[in-house]
């Protein structure tokens, strides 16, 4: 493969299950080095992109290229430079925590001794050492995902696809499942991640590509004519009730963990052009005698691009 080539790219796939349309116009390029993001809706084919990507599904249109390799014709060469993680641990319950991983290596031909030495090391690299010689049944969920993770990364792939992988783990695991993903892109391993926790995903993705209704879509521009800003106010009511009479469009809290709201109040969101026109909404509406709490600029992350995009396909 030449250089600059993308690690991973896929073109307009599409997948039926009988009558229902689970993918249907769904294209995105994996870069080496970087993490990116699938996000969307429950039902909006995020799983069933996935595994089209991991070769385990077959399109029924469109094409998928693995570090130049064509999943559905070149499986055996397109699956070497793969670590699929699913959202659930699978079938490997009665194995050791070692037994799944150097099982798992001897699925990828690599040399007992060597599969035992990898299990070892990624054993370690999760937090699972301990775990060992356990069986997977006895394992917690969050464990469970943990071995998942060391399981995709037995043979060392160069695309990395996640499908919520850290679902289940407590916020230290969380941590250093973000870092440990962090330092493997580092390494030149392209990542693809599939996560219903926003706020998770912030400080570790790239890039991200939102799914709706089967169809991949480009997340709105960031427009410099229009900031986010958040408002506090100590009488929701009279405020709403004021907002509406003026003509001032209200969105949804754009920072709903940021706290701060009384009971009775609201926390807004508001577009607004420049701090010249949220002076003036701010003086309107002191003027007006509402309780104003609070007026700043809120961060465009992708919990709030998420909900735009959920408003405009409304």
């Amino acid at each position: 493969m030449s250089n600059g080539a993308p690690a991973l790219e896929a073109v307009s796939l599409r997948r039926s299950f009988r009558s229902f349309v689970a993918v249907d116009d769904a294209s995105l390029t994996l870069e080496a080095g970087k993490v990116t993001a699938l996000i969307g809706p429950n039902g909006a084919g995020k799983t069933t992109l996935m595994l089209m990507l991991a070769g385990l599904l077959r399109p029924d249109a469109g094409s998928i290229r693995v570090r130049g390799h064509d999943p559905v014709t070149q499986g055996a060469l397109a699956r070497r430079e793969l670590g699929w993680m699913p959202d659930a641990f699978g079938m490997w319950d009665s194995l050791t925590a070692t037994e799944v991983l150097t099982t798992m290596a001897a699925a990828y031909r690599l040399p007992k001794a060597a599969g035992a030495a990898r299990a070892a090391q990624l054993l370690e690299q999760v937090g699972l050492t301990a775990f060992a010689h356990t069986q997977a049944h006895v394992l917690s969920r969050g464990q469970k995902q943990r071995l998942g993770l060391a399981r995709a990364l037995v043979h060392s792939p160069s695309v990395l696809l996640l499908d919520e992988p850290t679902s289940g783990m407590d916020p230290g695991a969380r941590i250093e499942a973000r870092t440990m993903l962090r330092d493997l892109a580092a390494s030149g391993v392209a990542i693809l991640v599939s996560s219903h926790i926003l706020v998770e995903l912030e400080g570790m993705v790239d890039d991200a590509v939102f799914l709706s209704q089967g169809r991949t879509t480009a997340p709105p521009e960031i427009r410099t004519d229009i900031q986010p800003w958040r408002l506090v106010c100590l009488d929701g009511d009279a405020f709403a009730t004021w907002a509406a009479s003026m003509g001032l469009p209200i969105h949804p809290d754009p920072a709903p963990g940021a706290g701060g709201v009384p009971e009775g109040g609201c926390a807004v969101g508001l577009h607004l052009a420049d701090q010249a026109q949220a002076a003036t909404v701010l003086r309107d509406a002191i003027t007006a005698g509402l309780p104003i709490a609070a007026l700043a600029p809120a961060p465009r992350g992708l919990e709030h691009t998420y909900l735009e995009m959920q408003l405009e396909t409304r």
